[in-house]
């Protein structure tokens, strides 16, 4: 009989050779925003094989100067719409699980700690902070708008790592335990369990215009989005008079640029 520390250890070297590679190319050869090179080199590391697949299929243009035309498709816009959620929303929920874990809180306590982490380092980092230049250029602004979409992704998205988490974690004390391998399998599994539950709402919330899916320098520039034509989105859904556009914030030349 295979012995699970040992299927764990495979499955970690490949998520690290995996990892390597998506952030390899995601760096060297992919015009995607620099925010979503991120997203998918955390997801990887998540989620492994499974991460790198979807990066491929979804995200890597087969021929040079093509991907914003590869990656124009609704599956491909959605899939990168949850990328982000997953990259801000996993992280937040794995540091927070493995800090109550080093404590010993109960199980309860520690699902809401996950929770409540998780939902504001996405909202407050991954999406108010490293997309404001996409929303408008305000962060409190970019706050606002990205309040309701962060809420729901993550609620769908909690509501299939929760399970995953609870049932294995309650079936063997191991897996509780961060120092352990079979803690942070729970936590991959958890993942890609979470991104196949939040993959639909993210498809449906960018067909209504409620997030951005994915992006490309080809065609958006380097700041990651035309301000003025999302401007003129976001007048046109909350049906105000546009405010002038202000110039874009040379600030934010690190994750958007």
């Amino acid at each position: 009989m295979v012995d699970l520390d040992t299927v764990l250890r495979v499955w970690f070297v490949l998520a690290a050779l995996t990892t390597l590679y998506v952030a390899w190319d995601a760096f060297a050869n992919n015009p995607e925003m620099k925010v979503m090179k991120w997203g998918w080199v955390f997801v990887t590391a998540y989620t492994g094989p499974v991460g790198a697949a979807l990066y491929v299929l979804s995200c890597q243009a087969p021929v040079a100067g093509q991907h914003p035309e590869f990656i124009r498709p609704l599956w491909k816009q959605g899939l990168g719409s949850a990328i982000h959620c997953l990259a801000g929303d996993a992280t937040g929920i794995i540091l927070a699980a493995a800090v109550t874990g080093l404590l010993g809180w109960p199980m309860g306590f520690d699902l809401l700690a996950e929770y409540v982490f998780g939902f504001l380092f996405s909202l407050l980092i991954f999406q108010a902070l490293f997309m404001r230049n996409m929303l408008g250029g305000s962060y409190l602004a970019a706050l606002r708008r990205s309040l309701l979409p962060e809420f729901l992704s993550m609620n769908v998205m909690m509501a299939g790592m929760a399970p995953v988490m609870v049932l294995l974690m309650s079936r063997d004390m191991a897996a509780m335990e961060p120092t352990s391998l079979r803690f942070w399998g729970v936590m991959s599994l958890a993942a890609v369990v979470g991104l196949a539950f939040a993959y639909p709402i993210n498809v449906w919330l960018v067909s209504v215009r409620s997030k951005e899916g994915m992006g490309t320098v080809l065609a958006l520039g380097r700041g990651g989005h035309s301000l003025t034509a999302e401007r003129h989105l976001a007048a046109a859904r909350a049906e105000r008079p546009l405010a002038p556009v202000p110039p874009a914030s040379p600030s934010m030349k690190g994750m958007e640029s």
